[in-house]
């Protein structure tokens, strides 16, 4: 679990997107500090209004980096500007403000609250299905907390999944250390038996899987992917962290897949279905990472093309295993991170790239926007944002057919048909 410092500039749509970095940091047991110093990450959301606004991100970016492990830089210039912060050498990461909490987590599992009971966010329902894992990473604090897996029964979590829906949730989001490992304290795989359940329950909903381990996932593959195929309930999205190309590396991190079991994952899915959103994590600069394992890396994500893609330099944890490996220099990290990133963004564009022109339908409106615009997401959990909101006359919970109109890097833009 990170301390974090967050710091926020400019307008009220840059204190928005803080609020709800910090919101998904805590949900996954981070907790914030005051001062970078006592802070394992700090997290600057940047504002561009004007050259001098410009020159005090700078210099404020040089000093967190100077004073923190971690430095993540998201907000108007850094997605604006970001080759500036390059420029001034600043050693941090420039992100999307919704890749930051996932950034921060360095690859860990995250922390679902004490109680693991489900929350209402909205028309947004969190549904924690178990705690732990069955994994002993040699960079992950979060298990000297959590510990091994803890899965309640499928029918607890079927009636806690009725229980949001009757509430007025719209979308259910799995969440666990490690969703792929559910039943395995039981002696048997059933995730797939749980999203049948959940997906039988009377309403119009959708329901979004959390992470899973490649490892979790491939045992049950065939039986996983067949579930989505068959439910229109489920979003076509699958979150299976590889972070690394290289089975040397794997193994020091002790990961407990290889390169190839994830490979067939992902050639499974795509075995089932034909248009699905592939999520995966990236760990640059594991402290045993060779050139050679770093080029392997880049090698499988242009091959599997992920849409979704976190990449974190990795950062020593106290008390883990990993943080008493002899590190790799910052620089390193740093070029190698700024190589992967560049090749993420180019993916994630031509993926929603792909999208203009077309028309995707029942299409959930998930939350608003900034400047009376809302955020959905199609059969595959991609993000489309409908602009002008109010004049179409939908809101947060409506389901509406989008023609794609155009794009980002990080989304499209949706015209309601």
């Amino acid at each position: 679990m990170a301390r974090y410092h967050i710091e926020t500039y400019g307008c009220t749509s840059n204190r928005g997107e803080s609020r709800e970095i910090e919101r998904r940091l805590r949900d996954a047991g981070h907790y914030r500090v005051d001062g970078a110093e006592e802070a394992d990450v700090a997290i600057l959301n940047t504002c561009t209004v004007v050259e001098k606004t410009e020159r005090n991100m700078l210099r404020r970016a040089e000093e967190l980096a100077d004073e923190t492990a971690d430095l993540f830089i998201t907000g108007c210039m850094a997605l604006a500007q970001g080759e500036a912060f390059d420029r001034a050498d600043v050693d941090g990461q420039v992100l999307h403000w919704d890749e930051v909490p996932e950034a921060v987590t360095n690859g860990e599992c995250p922390t679902t609250t004490p109680d693991a009971e489900p929350i209402l966010d909205g028309v947004v329902g969190i549904l924690p299905i178990a705690r732990g894992c069955m994994s002993d990473c040699s960079y992950c604090i979060t298990k000297q907390a959590t510990g091994k897996i803890d899965s309640p029964s499928i029918e607890e979590n079927v009636e806690k999944a009725r229980a949001l829906i009757h509430a007025g949730a719209k979308e259910i989001r799995i969440t666990g250390q490690d969703t792929g490992v559910y039943g395995w304290d039981e002696g048997n795989r059933k995730l797939h038996r749980l999203l049948e359940e959940i997906c039988e329950i009377d309403g119009d909903f959708r329901v979004r899987v959390g992470m899973a381990n490649p490892k979790g996932v491939h045992g049950i593959r065939e039986e996983l992917a067949a579930v989505f195929a068959e439910y229109d309930e489920l979003y076509d999205f699958l979150h299976a962290p590889v972070q690394s190309g290289s089975d040397d590396v794997l193994g020091d991190m002790r990961r407990q897949h290889q390169v190839a079991e994830y490979v067939e994952v992902v050639e499974t899915f795509d075995d089932y279905l034909d248009y699905w959103t592939l999520s995966t994590d990236f760990i640059v600069g594991f402290p045993t990472e060779t050139e050679r394992d770093h080029e392997q890396s880049m090698a499988l994500l242009r091959e599997t093309r992920p849409e979704k893609i976190n990449v974190t330099r990795f950062s020593k944890r106290p008390g883990t295993d990993a943080a008493e490996l002899k590190g790799l220099g910052g620089t390193v990290k740093k070029e190698r991170s700024k190589e992967m990133s560049a090749v993420k963004r180019d993916l994630v564009a031509d993926a929603y790239a792909d999208m203009v022109g077309e028309v995707r339908e029942d299409v959930l409106v998930v939350e608003e926007g900034t400047a009376d615009s809302v955020k959905c997401r199609d059969s595959a959990y991609r993000q489309l944002i409908v602009q002008n909101a109010s004049d179409y006359g939908i809101a947060p919970g409506d389901f509406v057919d989008l023609e794609v109109t155009a794009h980002e890097t990080m989304y499209a833009f949706g015209k309601p048909i």
